[in-house]
């Protein structure tokens, strides 16, 4: 049957709205956004997905603040109205497209709550395509857009009340869509009895905001350090009517914490438009474990697109210096707000990195290696 959806002009093969052009399982279309006040003290991430072929959608927050880690969970069944972007207490407003973006969580019986208003401070960058293959399958397989901008409004945590102003939070947002690995975990097959010893996944994405321009990086390399996915660029504010400005080939310099694989900064090389060479330098702060609360990979309680019945809600806490999850988030994403200095300008955003195996470039050789 039809769904709301259809009644716009925005087909892109024959078939309903409702349906997706791929069978596969794994097909996902989800936000992500981030909001700090700079100092890394507290940290939210936040995002709603959808996954048609599981007929799921969820959502999350989570808020950092010292050493714990406050995350509320949100799934139920896809309806047929994709405009609207809701599952329990939580919804997303698209005010204006591109623009302007209102979330409101009101989940705070489980100790988080929120109504916080986006507005982009920069234009919005098509990303390349992301693709991870292993095995001849493509994991990953999606596109992805990505900005930066401010937020206003209100957090409440725990039951205290904090305020949110555009002078001083700050954060980027992404919104992908494709093929990614979601719902519950799918049998291992050939690659239990016959693992790649040799497999390596190193990711690192450093999106930061500068007073009149930002920069987006973006390197994924495989064990061998064969580089997959690769973007720098500089977008400037719509008023000095520049285009955007890439800069080259990133070269990371990451120091990892002596002992593991915890980045405390970075220096990264740039080579601008007109031949000069600029270097990026990062320092991290607070963060974020994709994988302890969030529902990112390697999370053991809660994943993305997970079957939870319907009008499923959950509350979660975690002790970020406990060492079951300091060990869990050495194998997962982890995002930090960082401080950064590029081309004279000091400036403010994340950097969000994982290294899992084999990564010879930065002397990882298996999946125990560290630095």
């Amino acid at each position: 049957m039809p769904v709301p959806l259809d009644e716009y002009p925005v087909h892109q093969v024959p078939l309903s709205m409702g349906l997706v052009a791929s069978s596969d399982r794994n097909v996902y279309d989800r936000c992500y956004l981030n909001a700090h006040d700079r100092s890394g003290e507290i940290f939210l991430v936040t995002g709603l997905g959808v996954y048609p072929n599981l007929g799921v959608i969820d959502a999350y927050a989570v808020v950092r603040r010292g050493t714990r880690q406050v995350t509320v969970r949100m799934s139920d069944a896809l309806g047929d109205d994709r405009m609207t972007q809701a599952v329990g207490p939580y919804r997303i407003e698209v005010v204006e497209p591109l623009e302007r973006i209102r979330i409101v969580c009101d989940a705070d019986d489980h100790g988080l709550g929120l109504d916080l208003t986006w507005t982009g401070s920069f234009p919005v960058i098509d990303e390349p395509p992301h693709v991870l293959r292993q095995g001849g399958r493509a994991l990953l397989e999606a596109q992805r857009f990505a900005q930066l901008g401010t937020w206003a409004g209100t957090i409440r945590l725990e039951g205290e009340e904090i305020p949110v102003t555009e002078d001083r939070w700050v954060g980027n947002r992404d919104r992908s869509w494709g093929i990614r690995p979601v719902g519950e975990p799918e049998p291992a097959g050939r690659g239990a009895a016959e693992p790649d010893a040799g497999f390596g996944f190193w990711w690192t994405y450093v999106p930061i905001r500068f007073e009149d321009f930002a920069l987006i990086l973006i390197a994924q390399e495989d064990g061998e350090g064969h580089r997959s996915l690769n973007e720098a660029v500089r977008v400037w504010d719509p008023a000095t009517g520049r285009a955007p400005e890439q800069l080259g080939w990133p070269e990371f310099e990451i120091r990892y914490r002596p002992g593991t694989r915890h980045p405390e900064g970075a220096l990264v090389h740039l080579r601008g438009r007109d031949g000069r060479d600029l270097d990026l330098e990062v320092w991290t702060r607070g963060l974020v474990a994709l994988n302890c609360g969030p529902g990112y990979g390697g999370d053991p309680d809660w994943s993305h697109g997970q079957w939870r019945g319907r009008d499923w809600v959950e509350g979660v806490v975690t002790d970020i210096e406990d060492p079951e999850v300091v060990a869990r988030m050495a194998f997962g994403v982890v995002d930090h707000v960082a401080r950064a200095t590029f081309d004279g300008a000091e400036g403010f955003g994340m950097f969000e990195h994982g290294t899992f195996g084999r990564h010879l470039p930065s002397g990882f050789s298996d999946w125990g290696s560290v630095a």
